[in-house]
């Protein structure tokens, strides 16, 4: 299965999981992941000038895309390079730069990337709907690109998207089979329940 980043239906768009998100890390913590099977999508591409190009998401893969010239390669595996050792833990990794002040284009613009790059980066890697995040600070689009990367890199597929193999109805069955392991009971189409903690006192 071959996915354009950029033309996605809804229908398959819902499905998909960032296979390094926080959704997949809480199925392998809570060992949901043993009543689920998963499907890694094939790819994510891009559609460019006519032609249909898959999208760079490391430092390599940037050297090798043909949606870029010579010297927008060696920029763009620049910025990659950047965005990949990024640890907001670790100022060593910040250059000097605070992202939760200096916005998206300004730290784009450092490295001088032109539209159609800034675009698929916004887009097809961050994954915005819109180019809001353009203007706003520069630490959520890093962070974006780096779960697209991580996920990526995670089950060494060819897209960081994987998918419920046999629909997302799966997610809440797999915890309804481990809820029965503990002797839970998992009821179907009931309103919000409440559980209430009674405190008593001995005298």
């Amino acid at each position: 299965m071959f996915i354009c980043s950029l033309i996605i239906t809804k229908r398959f768009c819902d499905q998909f999981m960032m296979a390094n998100g926080t959704l997949v890390r809480t199925l392998i913590h809570t060992n949901v992941t043993k009543y689920l099977s998963f499907k890694a999508v094939d790819g994510s591409f891009v559609f460019s000038k006519g032609k249909i190009h898959k999208v760079p998401a490391t430092d390599m893969e940037a050297l090798k895309s043909p949606l870029m010239g010579l010297f927008e390669k060696r920029r763009a595996r620049n910025f990659f390079i950047y965005v990949q050792n990024y640890d907001e833990a670790d100022p060593k990794t910040h250059q000097g730069l605070d992202l939760t002040t200096l916005t998206t284009k300004e730290l784009i613009a450092k490295y001088g990337l032109v539209d159609d790059t800034v675009d698929f980066i916004g887009h097809a890697l961050a994954l915005h709907r819109d180019d809001r995040h353009l203007n706003e600070p520069a630490l959520d689009t890093v962070k974006r690109m780096k779960l697209y990367s991580e996920s990526l890199a995670r089950f060494q597929g060819g897209s960081p998207y994987i998918y419920p193999l046999y629909g997302l109805g799966e997610l809440p069955q797999g915890f309804a089979r481990l809820s029965a392991v503990y002797g839970g009971t998992y009821m179907l189409s009931k309103p919000e329940c409440k559980v209430l903690f009674v405190t008593c006192l001995l005298v």
